[in-house]
């Protein structure tokens, strides 16, 4: 019998006004796998993350996440997925730990078991020592991994990350792929949005090119390629 995908959304449409930033998107990722969403910006995909993850209704279509109806069930959901948007959402002015055990408390954890996370996560994201300091003193790349810490404060099976490279040096982005690729490695399923082939041809196992709210490609980082290839070399015999 087929796994039913840990991200599942048939016809999506969104409007604001007059714009239809989602038009009829269709997207899955299977579990413990990194679904590449690619496109400029404008594209849509920020509105196609925050559909799946509650933040916005869907006007049509249907969306679930760990077969969860994300419009029937969004509070049931909401425990069971993580979030890290293209700013990172951490108070500069307390430090590293104090960010984790407050997004731990959020979640409702009692106190000794959001310390342990935060010490946990503090670890797993080589920010032990910076844990120690304010948050103020941070270099982007390491705001932007304790702010991945941070969603995965309940370690959530599915992860929702847009652009989250957007602003880091190139050692900085290399540090973050290999988070992201130990994750997944550990079973998380990752829907990923970037503006960069590269890192959707490093990280993605399916890619989802996207422009206008409409999905215009999709396959494996080979099969887009081949098909840009044979686009081209048909222009060329033309």
């Amino acid at each position: 019998m087929a796994q039913t995908p840990a991200i599942l959304a048939e016809g999506l449409h969104k409007y604001y006004g007059k714009t239809h930033a989602l038009v009829g998107l269709d997207l899955a990722a299977e579990q413990g796998t990194v679904l590449g969403l690619l496109g400029p910006n404008g594209a849509g995909k920020t509105t196609a993350v925050r559909t799946p993850t509650t933040l916005l209704k869907p006007d049509e279509g249907r969306a679930e996440v760990a077969g969860i109806d994300v419009v029937k069930h969004p509070d049931l959901l909401r425990a069971r997925i993580g979030l890290a948007g293209q700013y990172a959402a951490v108070d500069e002015n307390l430090t590293g730990y104090e960010n984790l055990v407050m997004f731990g408390q959020l979640y409702h954890l009692a106190g000794g078991v959001a310390r342990q996370r935060a010490n946990e996560l503090l670890e797993r994201f080589d920010l032990v020592e910076a844990g120690k300091r304010l948050v103020k003193t941070y270099s982007g790349g390491m705001r932007r991994r304790l702010d991945l810490a941070g969603s995965l404060i309940m370690s959530p099976p599915v992860l929702f990350l847009d652009e989250p490279t957007t602003g880091l040096d190139p050692r900085g982005r290399l540090a973050m792929w290999d988070v992201i690729s130990n994750l997944v490695a550990d079973g998380t399923t990752v829907l990923l949005t970037t503006q960069y082939l590269e890192e959707a041809d490093q990280l993605a196992n399916q890619i989802v090119v996207v422009d206008l709210g409409r999905v215009i490609a999709r396959g494996t980082s080979d099969e887009l390629k081949a098909q840009v290839a044979a686009l081209e070399a048909q222009i060329e015999a033309t």
